[in-house]
């Protein structure tokens, strides 16, 4: 069943995402190389492009794994690479899986992007893939994502400490929250709510 969850398009009002690949890496580098929110990531820094095709090289190794289903963010009105995100940690079994290595160009963020893509992914694991649990974490420094993911309806569970080294050797205490198939019609609502204009 590592098949379970398969490269899609997911479509809105706002973003498309779709499958990534190697021919996204020099949109995914003009926006995404030299920002401060990489601190926060597992990944380590991005300063060159070089850096990102390395970065979206292991992503995609891990997509043909079939633990992962990396999304590249179009921003339908400009056309424009908006940034990337996930599935991962996929459990097939217990009908789970996260939504994470989520990223955004700087004037992407704070804008309906985010808030759409969580809509498209989450509506396409509950109501196609028929998950019972989706999961979200976060560096406990990354006040900004919590309440991301709190505004959305992310349930906080707690916290894991040390839970990660990362590339610069700062031990990582993680925030994990989670949404569950009884709370997405009240998610649902929210975001649809939030994505109005």
């Amino acid at each position: 069943m590592t098949n379970w969850v398969l490269p899609v398009i997911l479509s809105g009002k706002y973003v498309r995402l779709e499958p990534m690949t190697n021919a996204h890496i020099p949109a995914l580098a003009e926006i995404g190389v030299g920002h401060a929110f990489w601190d926060f990531m597992v990944y380590g820094k991005m300063e060159t492009k070089e850096d990102m095709r390395g970065w979206v090289q292991e992503i995609l190794s891990r997509a043909e794994n079939g633990t992962d289903v990396p999304f590249v963010v179009i921003h339908l009105a400009s056309g424009r690479v908006a940034g990337a995100t996930r599935y991962l940690n996929i459990n097939p079994v217990d009908r789970g899986l996260e939504i994470g290595g989520t990223w955004y160009g700087l004037e992407f963020q704070r804008t309906s992007v985010n808030t759409e893509c969580k809509y498209l992914l989450l509506r396409h694991a509950f109501e196609t893939l028929g998950c019972i649990r989706v999961q979200l974490k976060t560096d406990l420094r990354n006040e900004r994502s919590q309440k991301a993911i709190e505004r959305i309806g992310g349930v906080k569970e707690g916290i894991l400490r040390n839970h990660m080294i990362l590339p610069n050797g700062y031990i990582r205490h993680s925030v994990f929250y989670s949404i569950i198939d009884s709370e997405w019609e009240g998610v649902k609502n929210r975001l649809e709510k939030m994505l109005e204009v």
